[in-house]
């Protein structure tokens, strides 16, 4: 163990927190679950599950409408879980925080509704690292409306050209999308530069959040931005439930994405007045329980100390890059200056697919394929990576433990 890494683990207790999550004390085959899919989903404290036990044990029912103390207590979790959004992302206003289903749903909203104000001659620009889901969204919205779809590049270490980004930039661009970290490479894109630029040229802009919500220091105000979108599951919630944070004077006028209950304040026979913000982008019934496991995810990680748990993070990614960087017959992809969270490599002798299910034998959990980003697999010239990615609560040894199973699926591919 090096100095570093002792001042790591003495500043960040990592044992400590692996307690708080049921399912790290399991095994798989035999052998201790080592979980290395963190970019896929993350796992959930106990303080969530029990969360959401405790809503449908004690105050399961439907929110706002409700004249008796179930709904009451239900809709005070339900909504004081937007507060502790609003709060962690740094929004003016909770009325800015609408509940999606996730990032997917999110992206969707604010798709659909600039689709109808696009016209052909109208552009939209994203980036060659973009999950599908912030790509074929927009391809839809453009064939939709006749305007075009331009597409930043990135240099061979999987970092983007700004200055290509900045050139693709024209009074005809009406959005701009890309991801704070990609899913695929863990590359950390200079958001508040972006979105300074976007804004200069006069484009609204939405910055993908999946895969930074769970690194800290989410400031929506300071990012600049107008759409930010995440998910729950991502930092340590439920599926199923999802952010669109937007501007509060955008949302308030924005195209409704669905039609229904709660999102409607009078209705006729003839005609239907919307509510405001945010429950007029809120149609249905809400996923309840997930909503307030979320709130409970997010104020159980605000309570940590974010200095260590990101040096913890740094940490991890360095042992990983340099046994990586070490190990023959492996290579990285994606070599970003600045990455977190992810390690995508290649294996000489053998297929990512094959990698994936001899680590799975061994207990060691990664993610096999293009990581629905098969343009970018595409750009870079491979058909998919085998991809570690790794949270707070992974350990040292756990990097370890994945080049030992590395060795091991070597050997055996040999």
């Amino acid at each position: 163990m090096t100095a570093a890494d002792f001042r790591v683990q003495s500043a960040f207790d990592v044992q400590a927190l692996r307690e708080q999550f049921p399912i790290l004390s399991r095994t798989v085959d035999g052998k201790p679950l080592v979980y290395l899919d963190n970019a896929a989903t993350t796992q959930k404290p106990q303080c969530v599950i029990d969360a959401i036990v405790d809503y449908y044990s004690n105050c399961n029912s439907n929110v706002h409408r409700g004249a008796h103390r179930l709904a009451d207590e239900a809709t005070q979790k339900y909504e004081g879980a937007r507060d502790i959004v609003a709060g962690f992302i740094n929004a003016r206003a909770r009325e800015e925080v609408v509940w999606t289903s996730g990032t997917t749903e999110a992206i969707n909203i604010v798709a659909h509704g600039i689709a109808s104000r696009l016209q052909a001659g109208d552009e939209i620009l994203v980036t060659e690292m973009e999950h599908h889901a912030n790509l074929v969204t927009w391809q839809q919205a453009c064939q939709q409306s006749g305007a075009s779809l331009k597409i930043a590049p990135i240099n061979e270490a999987g970092e983007l050209q700004v200055e290509a980004f900045r050139e693709l930039l024209s009074p005809a661009t009406r959005l701009v999308a890309f991801p704070q970290v990609s899913n695929a490479l863990g590359t950390i894109n200079p958001v508040e530069e972006l979105c300074q630029l976007a804004r200069q040229a006069g484009a609204l802009v939405l910055v993908d959040g999946a895969q930074g919500v769970a690194h800290g220091d989410i400031d929506v105000q300071a990012m600049g931005c107008d759409f930010y979108a995440f998910s729950g599951h991502k930092i340590f919630g439920p599926t199923g439930i999802g952010v669109l944070w937007g501007k509060q004077e955008l949302l308030q006028d924005w195209p409704v994405w669905k039609t229904g209950g709660e999102m409607i304040a009078e209705v006729t026979y003839q005609s239907a007045v919307w509510n405001t913000l945010p429950y007029r982008l809120e149609a249905g019934t809400p996923h309840i329980a997930g909503v307030i496991g979320l709130g409970e995810a997010i104020r159980w990680f605000s309570q940590l100390d974010l200095a260590a748990v990101q040096a913890h993070e740094a940490a991890l990614m360095e042992r990983a890059t340099r046994a990586a960087e070490a190990f023959d017959g492996l290579t990285i992809v994606g070599r970003a200056a600045r990455k977190i969270g992810v390690l995508s490599f290649l294996m000489q002798q053998g297929h990512p697919a094959d990698i994936g299910f001899l680590l799975d034998r061994q207990g060691i959990a990664i993610r096999t394929g293009h990581h629905c980003a098969q343009p970018l697999m595409g750009r870079l010239g491979v058909p998919g990576t085998a991809r570690a990615s790794f949270s707070i609560y992974n350990t040292l040894e756990e990097v370890d433990a994945l080049f030992a199973g590395l060795k091991k699926v070597r050997t055996m591919l040999d």
